[in-house]
């Protein structure tokens, strides 16, 4: 006779829930009859990753963790699209809105959260939504095809990553918010304010310290008023101020709830044989909403449903959070906020948009925020879970990266026992064994088998890298960083198909290549447009649509929505005609500020978009491309002519250096300097290309970058002509560009490439130099025009195209 199970009912099909039941159907996967109730008609999904799903990064399919077959393989019984509405704790049944009720022996709540909806006046009408399921998203897309104009309400984590999905649906984007920082709860006002900035480059909108008052519109919204007084203009409106613990079920059955249903160390119920797990459950008058400690929770749960006491109870989780906000990274952990007793390791480098702090106190790490790069996080979280004593240790052991110049992966010097995926605590111990033990070959593999990178997925790359360490070039083809999640395909893959297939338009490269989104995304756009236009410089058109918006406005856009106007100044050198007409722009357009730029530039700020092409065609200069990826500025000293220690003419080889490579496109911007003497007043030890004057000769320096994480330029070669240094930067810059990844800053490339083989490739090999030499000509000779020189007497020309160019932001 076969042995009688306990039945286990499930309320909940969400990450939580399942998780607990894949922790018990590896312990002891005969011990219970499973039987699981889900909400929505689906299986069980990676909610983190609708974000992706709304920004067109991956499919719904992409995001399923448990697909139907799991369930059939392991007996379990799934109800979905089927909601459990009544508990009976005495009879220890339960009944759902499809009448079907059963008996239950264990009883396991998981009904996770609801989103908050503000009660506002009009918050009923039709396109007020919320963020928190498929079905959100399915809105969310299908709005975008029939209105323009979106506004997210909320400026915490999943309201930006909705303005994010709703950008790349091309609908024009506003983010309101309550506090003065974005993202509050995980950032300080420093690392707040660098995301508000690289999310306005994006062309994300913000009214911050707003407050709703009311949605207005027929039986549609049409916009929102504020507290004071001020409205907007919106057909679909996201509410995402926050969630709130879904526990109206266990009220209604008597369950003990307080904010949350309340759970003792072992995630028990107040009621015999019920449990409780996830967003809906209260320990110690907490409600963890992120995934790593409701994952943590389902870990003891499993234990002790199978009746496991070698695990410890559950005493609560340190609150961390690991993730891409819209492209950037962002890691923040425990208490990072200044106070009394406290003590701060801070890095900011402006230049290359990284924040770092450290919060230390009584000799432990007890917080931090990263911005920009988080590779640190590893050692700083295992130090913080650990209360490691730093007593006596220095920055370069709380920042290794700051040291090392993260030339390696961090992944590398991590100790064994050290964590890289936290969502699901898998150490790297863990997975260097799987990888030995099992054979596995790829990252996906990795994520079957460990769990690592299977949440959020902002440890892949870590665990990429450590992949490559233990395996070399074993590692299974194909396995390399993907351009974005539109294609498993490299940045490199991709511009050796442009140059084989002969491909020739952005929509042909996905066509051809398999793009799961047919769209594409804004980090894959961009970089297609870019590599296209180097393989095809004589024919292929610029696509304006796959431009950044400073890019696509040909001006700097600024945190209140005006922009920066920068016309270019050869040299840095400039005349009263060319002051006079700026100074009389200015007065014209009542321009708020001129500053000078460290690139030796005049800097026009808080000029309104709709002067743009005037302001352009009243200047009648050549643009700076400050908001370009190409040739910004080469910066000089004053040079032999007047300076009693120069030995060069560095004013006239720095003009006839800009003058030949202007407007180029290049991967990511150029600065360069030429210095007359090695005193380098231009600062040319520090550009991305440096020229040094000595007596009778130039010296070239190649990868400088300027900021916190000061890296010096690389000497390349000495030459005496300017004739030769002007072939040689030809080839390098050519080979930078052909070479290098889009968005890679040559700094980067140096480092990746190495600089003995750039040397050997375009100075010792002649032949080479001479090839790349002439592609940087022909190159040049179908560079794109300045974008407004051409439209200055023309004013009607000059109108149709800035209207067909702009993308309408207020």
């Amino acid at each position: 006779m076969a042995e009688h199970k306990e039945q286990l009912v499930v309320i909940g099909n969400g990450m939580a829930g399942v998780r607990t039941v894949e922790e018990i159907l590896k312990k002891d996967p005969e011990r219970y009859k499973i039987i699981i109730f889900g909400k929505e008609p689906h299986p069980n999904y990676n909610r983190i990753s609708l974000s992706s799903v709304l920004q067109g990064d991956t499919e719904l399919d992409d995001i399923i963790l448990n697909t139907y077959e799991w369930y059939e393989q392991n007996n379990i019984t799934l109800y979905t699209g089927d909601p459990v509405v009544d508990i009976d704790t005495k009879k220890q049944t339960i009944t759902s809105e499809n009448n079907v009720t059963l008996a239950y022996d264990r009883l396991i709540l998981a009904t996770g959260s609801n989103p908050f909806m503000l009660p506002l006046p009009g918050a009923d009408k039709e396109g007020v939504i919320a963020f928190r399921d498929i079905e959100d998203c399915e809105t969310m897309i299908n709005a975008s095809s029939h209105y323009q104009r979106a506004a997210v309400i909320g400026g915490g984590l999943l309201g930006l990553e909705a303005a994010r999905g709703l950008l790349n649906l091309n609908m024009e984007t506003e983010v309101i918010h309550l506090a003065d920082s974005l993202m509050e709860r995980q950032l300080d006002s420093t690392a707040g304010t660098m995301l508000k900035e690289e999310l306005e480059q994006q062309g994300m909108r913000f009214h911050m310290e707003k407050q709703t008052e009311q949605i207005v519109g027929g039986d549609r919204v049409e916009g929102l008023y504020f507290k004071d007084g001020t409205k907007l203009y919106a057909d679909l409106i996201v509410m995402a101020v926050g969630i709130k613990p879904n526990i109206a079920l266990a009220q209604k059955a008597g369950i003990e709830t307080n904010r949350a249903v309340v759970v003792n160390n072992y995630m028990e119920a107040d009621t015999p044989k019920v449990y409780a797990v996830g967003e809906c459950a209260e320990h110690n008058g907490i409600a963890y909403g992120l995934v790593a400690p409701l994952y943590e929770q389902a870990k003891v749960l499993a234990d002790r449903l199978c009746d496991d006491t070698s695990t410890a109870s559950y005493n609560g989780s340190l609150m961390y959070t690991q993730l891409k906000v819209s492209g950037v990274d962002v890691f923040s952990a425990g208490d990072f906020m200044d106070g009394e007793g406290k003590k701060a390791v801070r890095v900011h480098d402006e230049f290359e948009g990284v924040y770092k702090k450290v919060m230390v106190q009584d000799e432990k790490v007890v917080g931090s925020v990263l911005f920009g790069d988080t590779s640190d996080s590893p050692r700083l979280l295992d130090m913080m879970k650990k209360q490691e004593d730093i007593g006596g240790m220095s920055k370069a052991v709380l920042l290794p990266s700051e040291d090392t110049g993260q030339t390696e992966s961090p992944v590398l010097s991590m100790a064994p026992e050290e964590t890289i995926c936290g969502c699901n605590g898998v150490s790297k111990e863990a997975i260097v064994q799987s990888i030995e033990q099992e054979g596995l070959s790829s990252v996906e593999e990795i994520k079957k088998h460990t769990n690592a990178s299977r949440s959020c997925g902002g440890c892949k790359p870590l665990v990429s890298d450590l992949l490559q360490a233990v395996l070399g070039d074993e590692v299974t083809e194909g396995q390399v960083e993907p351009m974005c999640g539109c294609t498993t395909m490299s940045d490199e893959q991709v511009q050796e198909a442009i140059r084989n297939r002969q491909l020739t338009h952005t929509r042909e490269v996905m066509n051809v290549l398999g793009w799961e989104h047919e769209e594409g995304c804004t980090k894959c756009r961009p970089a297609i447009n870019y590599y296209l236009g180097v393989v095809h410089p004589e024919t292929y058109e610029d696509d304006d649509r796959s431009r950044f918006v400073n890019e696509r406005m040909h001006a700097n856009i600024q945190n209140d929505g005006t922009y920066s106007v920068v016309p270019r100044m050869y040299g840095g050198v400039t005349n009263s005609d060319q002051l006079r007409k700026i100074a009389n722009v200015a007065d014209k357009y009542e321009v708020p500020m001129l500053k000078l730029t460290g690139g030796q530039r005049i800097d026009m700020l808080g000029v309104n978009k709709e002067d743009l092409p005037d302001i352009w065609s009243d200047l009648d200069m050549p643009s700076g491309h400050a908001y370009g990826k190409a040739i910004r500025t080469v910066k000089t000293c004053v040079g032999e002519d007047f300076c009693r220690f120069g030995t060069q003419d560095s004013i006239g080889m720095g003009i006839a250096i800009e003058k030949k490579f202007e407007r180029l496109n290049t991967p990511h911007k150029i600065k360069m300097a030429v210095s007359a003497c090695p005193r380098n007043c231009a600062e040319s030890g520090i550009k991305d290309i440096g020229i040094v004057g000595v007596e009778g000769a130039w010296e070239m320096y190649v990868g400088g970058n300027g900021g916190v994480e000061l890296r010096a330029g690389d000497k390349l070669v000495k030459v005496e002509s300017g004739d030769e240094l002007l072939e040689i930067m030809s080839a390098f810059m050519q080979y930078y560009r052909e070479d290098a990844r889009y968005l890679e800053r040559t700094s980067h490339w140096v480092d990746r490439v190495g600089l003995d083989h750039i040397r050997s490739t375009i100075i010792e090999d002649k032949e080479t130099r001479q090839f790349y030499k002439e592609r940087m000509d022909h190159a040049l000779e179908h560079k794109p025009e300045d974008p407004w020189a051409s439209l200055t007497h023309n004013e009607n020309k000059r109108k149709e195209l800035f209207e067909r160019k702009a993308v309408e932001l207020v």
